[in-house]
């Protein structure tokens, strides 16, 4: 009878060997809820995440607070592969769907995951299990943070002192609404042949409402964030609308806005922004702004070609490349503006040598950022330079993050301002 038992139980672990032997293991259990928080290019995230398996099936969800905003995303091409789970979050960053891959090895209640942003970025992090149906805690119950040391860049929301306030109120409800009531401007594409790219580019160009041939105007060159192109500003900033409910209610100077595209390739841009060596393509558009959109405008409309009456100013890279290309060359434009501006921005201290200089040729310099931006990092120190150095200039906090809502109102504060200055 022993001998049977014996027999019987070699041959049950023979069964099991081949099981292993064949790749029949249970796969490791990913389905659950799952919290993690890590530090990444553009602040310390939090996430949730719910991964479900459903016979062959598996889906996702995430929930995120990112910069103290809030979102929810459904994850895609989710797999569950013995102990390896992979997914795809699509992050939108300036109007701009970002790929981010996942690949995480599970091991009872946690997963390590390793998050590629394009070539961008990779960052490993750890998620731990909670318990199904656990949320982010709102924003005035979630634990206080210790700063963190980190290069300059993207980061998490910087303490803001009693002078880090707006230097405006709000724009109006409804400044960024069409009306059917008014007047309004037009919006024309235009190519040009760019000298240092060497091939022909696109720009919008909108011209006021009663534009006319006969008058000669002001222009402000509008530039675009990381992602984007020359009809990013119409697209998502609704530059156009706000620019016409300015003139409606006689709150700006006619002016022409020039929108080009501020990536300087002559190679078609990659579907992720954050792929290759993106801070290079946007500091060569400084030649081609200089030595070909400017010279093409000033050909083809009517302009007023002189220092005291064009402007430059943009959002994020935009933004970076305006204080960048501006504060280096003032002798071309005397009204300055970068909102959120991003880590292509240089230091104050490089871009100005002589204050006494800057002041005496600039206009107007416009630095603002909101107050939740995780670019807070770049802003509030390129004005305390400024400030350091007693350069003349605007230092502007809203209300919000990296976010369209907070540049539309820059945009809406600052043109209204600009070209009232009547020195030389």
């Amino acid at each position: 009878m022993a001998t049977t038992i014996s027999i019987k139980a070699k041959c049950m672990v023979t069964v099991i060997l081949g099981f292993i032997a064949a790749g029949n293991v249970q796969a490791a259990d990913a389905t659950g809820t799952w919290k993690a928080e890590f530090d990444t290019q553009i602040g310390v995230q939090e996430y949730i995440y719910t991964l479900k398996q459903d016979g062959d099936r598996a889906t996702g969800k995430a929930a995120s607070r990112i910069a103290g905003e809030k979102r929810e995303v459904e994850l895609t091409e989710v797999k569950l592969n013995e102990d390896t789970v992979t997914f795809v979050e699509t992050f939108e960053f300036q109007g701009n769907n970002v790929r981010i891959e996942y690949t995480g090895k599970v091991s009872g209640d946690q997963i390590r995951f390793v998050r590629k942003v394009g070539t961008f970025a990779t960052e490993e992090f750890v998620a731990k299990r909670v318990a199904p149906g656990t949320t982010l805690p709102d924003d005035e119950d979630a634990p206080a943070r210790p700063r963190r040391d980190r290069p300059r860049g993207f980061g998490p929301p910087v303490e803001l002192g009693p002078e880090d306030k707006p230097a405006f109120p709000p724009a109006p409800e409804g400044f960024d609404v069409r009306r059917d009531d008014i007047t309004r401007g037009a919006v024309q594409t235009v190519e040009y042949d760019s000298k240092s790219v060497g091939i022909k580019r696109k720009m919008l160009v909108y011209t006021p409402p009663g534009y006319s041939k006969q008058v000669k105007y002001p222009v402000l060159y509008l530039l675009h964030g990381l992602g984007g192109d020359e009809t990013q500003w119409v697209r998502f900033g609704r530059a156009d609308v706000i620019m016409d409910n300015l003139y409606a209610d006689k709150k700006a100077v006619p002016m022409i806005v020039v929108m080009p595209n501020g990536r300087a390739s002559a190679d078609p841009p990659p579907a992720n922004p954050f792929d290759g060596y993106p801070f290079e393509t946007y500091a060569a558009f400084e030649t081609d702004l200089l030595q070909s959109v400017i010279p093409y405008i000033e050909s083809q409309f009517p302009v007023l070609a002189d220092r005291a009456h064009r402007a430059l100013a943009g959002l994020s890279m935009g933004g970076g490349q305006s204080l960048n290309f501006g504060l280096k060359n003032l002798d071309t434009f005397a009204w300055v503006g970068g909102f959120s501006s991003a880590p292509n921005t240089k230091r104050a201290r490089e871009l100005i040598a002589e204050p006494k200089a800057a002041n005496e040729k600039l206009r107007l310099l416009w630095v603002s950022c909101g107050d939740r931006d995780g670019l807070m990092n770049i802003s509030k120190p390129f004005h305390e330079d400024l400030a350091q150095m007693k350069v003349s200039h605007i230092w502007h906090v809203d209300s919000g993050g990296h976010t369209f809502p907070v540049w539309k109102n820059d945009l809406y504060l600052m043109c209204r301002l600009l070209f009232r200055d009547k020195k030389k």
